[in-house]
């Protein structure tokens, strides 16, 4: 633990406040249409929200309040430190069953999603692992891979594909998912190594590239080319604009395909300000809880932890009891393992 630089230590540490933070911020607009957002909360979020009595998803929840995103990325990095840098299938599955028992015992309707839920049902009934991913093409590996990029350094990128894999196939064995997570990873793996936002830029649509050729092939827009297109797209554009060009053009559903190229083209326009980033991403509409956590994740681990507000971090420990710190420093002990 004494090896671990300052600089190293805030960067860990800032992906995982970013991906949170973006995370709680989109909390009370996920799954709401752009001109919703716009009419209750103005053209782009300032701060934190409860949720409307009338969200689909998260009625009842607290301005700062995480949702599966977070939830889940720290489930997925508990499993890393508990196998000390590997990821056991049929254990995370089970583990996110007994997330979800948890989740429903709390009134949430945040549950598992499509490619997921799917593929726990199956394994759980005995299909092998290696098939019951086969389907998921949605997003659900993408935003819960954070961790991954923590735990293993950025210098081999085929060997950091390999892990994501590790990580991701029980759920979404797809090419396209798979390029998706391995791009975030890169992303968060190459911040920690002193990338700027456009070298992790660079190094997610090298590992997405090489995720594409891994797992099952589906009929699905490459991840690489339209991130290079969405990060060229938003070039210039002013805060309100970013929003309407991500969500009407790159798109914001929870195909892999959208959010991940939507997260890095609202990270790009705001390359100096990952906190002005999650809020741009939480505004955009759609699936923009996850959209924004993956641009906090990416943010913070090229900018650190300090760029993001004190008391928005204060504000999030407060309301989730959360200790990112901690788990930031185990998942770094990993990492100099290898």
């Amino acid at each position: 633990m004494s090896t671990i630089s300052p600089t190293l230590h805030s960067r860990a540490t800032g992906a995982l406040y970013g991906l949170a933070l973006g995370d709680a911020l989109g909390m009370p607009t996920q799954m709401l249409s752009r001109p919703r957002i716009t009419a209750r909360y103005g053209p782009v979020l300032t701060g934190f929200h409860a949720a409307a009595p009338d969200h689909p998803l998260a009625a009842g929840m607290p301005a700062g309040a995480i949702t599966d995103d977070t939830e889940q990325a720290l489930l997925l990095a508990q499993l890393l430190l508990d196998g000390e840098g590997t990821v056991d299938a049929a254990e995370l599955a089970r583990r996110l069953v007994a997330w979800e028992d948890d989740m429903r015992a709390r009134g949430s309707l945040d549950l598992l999603g499509p490619s997921t839920k799917r593929a726990v049902e199956l394994v759980l009934a005995g299909t092998p692992v290696d098939e019951v991913g086969r389907y998921g093409t949605t997003n659900g590996a993408a935003m819960r891979i954070a961790p991954v990029g923590i735990a293993v350094p950025s210098r081999d990128p085929v060997a950091l594909v390999d892990r994501v894999v590790e990580a991701s196939r029980l759920t979404h064995n797809t090419g396209v998912a798979l390029a998706g997570a391995a791009a975030v990873a890169a992303a968060v793996s190459a911040g920690l190594d002193g990338a700027s936002v456009p070298e992790a830029v660079e190094a997610a649509v090298g590992a997405a590239r090489l995720g594409a050729g891994r797992g099952h092939w589906v009929a699905a827009a490459d991840v690489a080319e339209r991130i290079v297109w969405a990060t060229g797209l938003v070039r210039g554009l002013s805060a309100t604009d970013v929003c309407e060009r991500v969500y009407a053009l790159v798109g914001t559903s929870l195909a892999t395909q959208e959010s991940v190229p939507a997260a890095f083209a609202v990270l790009t326009a705001c390359q100096d300000d990952p906190w002005q980033a999650v809020l741009l991403a939480a505004s955009v509409g759609g699936d923009c809880d996850t959209i924004a956590a993956v641009a906090g994740a990416v943010g913070g681990a090229c900018h650190g932890v300090e760029a993001f507000p004190a008391d928005a971090r204060a504000t999030l420990d407060r309301v989730n009891k959360l200790d990112l710190d901690a788990t930031a420093m185990a998942l770094l002990a990993l990492r100099g393992r290898q």
